[in-house]
């Protein structure tokens, strides 16, 4: 076993955090990547976004219960954009940036 493997597996016994570990735990992780193709975001990949996901989805339902869609919808389509500028600001917060990806691209 070569010297720097067995201080990296005593490190690693002890809980102790090498140059290498740093510099990959120093890379952002993004709660929602950016789509493959077109603008925007894909579904979560952590449990951080999960629930802002689920928390987005409980307001809508609680607002629909409160406000009834029915009577008022005026009010309710304000609130589910409100509801979503929220969720799109999360998201810009969050996520990967996203960026323009229209087309294929060339694997040659």
């Amino acid at each position: 076993m070569r010297r720097r493997d067995l201080f990296a597996s005593c490190g690693a016994m002890l809980g102790v955090a090498t140059a290498e570990d740093r510099i990959v735990s120093e890379q952002p992780r993004y709660w929602f990547p950016a789509k493959r193709y077109g603008w925007g975001w894909s579904f979560p990949v952590t449990w951080q976004g999960w629930v802002v996901i689920a928390i987005y989805v409980a307001f809508i339902g609680l607002g629909a219960f409160v406000i009834v869609p029915a009577r008022r919808p005026a009010v309710f389509v304000a609130y589910l954009a409100f509801l979503s500028l929220l969720l799109t600001a999360v998201c810009w917060a969050k996520g990967e940036p996203p960026g323009e990806r229209w087309r294929k691209r060339d694997r040659s």
